[in-house]
């Protein structure tokens, strides 16, 4: 959502001011940039990434000695993007990527898109503290589904009285729309991205789903015997190749239809019998036939091939699952994939 221009200096603070003169300054003086810490620097890049259009008076009168350079061109725009290359020539590439993703926090382009891909929970925790009409306006400004899930998560007295709020609610006005917006930015997202860590057994599997079959055999193995309760948490987490069986008709016919066909044969020839029923029970006759006389044709192929393949269909049932396509859940448990 768009801000208005900023045009009076006093309604910038003293870090927003700090980020128009590095944007005035632009790339021909990072020298500046190397004089501060590393919390000044994530300071004044957040700052600047949020800061929208400023007018040129603005910036004259902030930087007065450069009025003539200046004027040329008017306004100057803090977005993401310019504040990447900024700090892209003179911090190494790591350092730029990781602190604009601080920056950006959850995805989506408004403040609003950004809240609908914060977890329920972790919301409802936050807006606990505030006062209900503040609620009731951003409940009324995320997508319902997600504004149900957050509202569930709210103490019942409290979510009762949000809703009263949002039943009553008249339209709001723009200045206190933009206030909340600012207050969420600075209050909950900058310390949400300073503060969500994810689960270190989470990160693992993800890691260990990336091994072929030897190796993350090897480190299960190896857990098992020094960590036995950490290696069952990493196996539960794990979403391989196997749990495809776990997928009823439509969602084995969503998958054939995503996978490359030589990498379904080539995956197949690695998978469980059961498995490989699953997938062929759910081709046409002349469609299974054909993959039967293909995988037949292949003669022996590298296990290594294999996992590669298997490791593929893997990942596009994950990018299925992403785009709510299918869901998927982890190994065992009560956890069912629904479609």
């Amino acid at each position: 959502m768009a801000k208005n221009i900023i045009d009076d200096p006093k309604r910038l603070n003293g870090v927003e001011k700090a980020a128009v003169v590095m944007l005035a300054l632009g790339e021909e003086h990072t020298e500046l940039w190397r004089q501060l810490d590393e919390e000044e620097i994530k300071e004044i890049s957040q700052a600047m990434s949020s800061l929208g259009t400023v007018s040129s008076n603005v910036v004259e009168e902030l930087l007065v000695e450069f009025v003539s350079g200046l004027s040329n061109s008017g306004t100057i725009m803090g977005s993401y993007e310019q504040t990447q290359r900024l700090l892209q020539s003179f911090l190494p590439s790591d350092k730029v990527d990781a602190l604009m993703e601080e920056i950006r926090g959850p995805a989506g382009r408004t403040m609003w898109d950004k809240l609908g891909n914060v977890n329920e929970a972790v919301l409802a925790n936050y807006l606990k503290n505030e006062y209900p009409q503040t609620v009731a306006v951003v409940l009324s400004k995320i997508k319902s589904d997600h504004a149900a899930r957050v509202l569930s998560a709210l103490p019942e007295d409290f979510a009762l009285e949000c809703v009263q709020r949002m039943l009553r609610m008249e339209p709001v006005q723009r200045e206190i729309l933009d206030k909340i917006e600012q207050t969420l930015r600075v209050e909950f997202m900058s310390n949400l991205a300073r503060t969500s860590k994810r689960d270190s057994h989470e990160l693992m599997a993800e890691i260990f789903n990336n091994f072929d079959r030897q190796t993350e055999s090897r480190f299960v193995a190896a857990l098992e015997e020094r960590n036995r309760e950490s290696a069952e948490r990493i196996r539960a987490l794990m979403f391989v190749f196997e749990d495809l069986s776990k997928l009823d008709p439509g969602g084995v016919q969503t998958l054939l239809r995503a996978v490359e066909k030589d990498q379904l044969g080539l995956a197949l020839k690695g998978a469980s019998d059961s498995l490989r029923n699953l997938f062929f029970s759910n081709m046409s006759e002349r469609a299974a036939k054909i993959m039967r006389d293909d995988m037949n044709s292949m003669g022996p192929v590298r296990l290594k091939d294999v996992d590669s393949a298997q490791m593929a269909m893997v990942q596009v049932a994950k990018d299925l699952a992403a785009k709510g396509e299918i869901m998927l859940a982890g190994q065992g448990g009560d956890d069912e994939l629904i479609y």
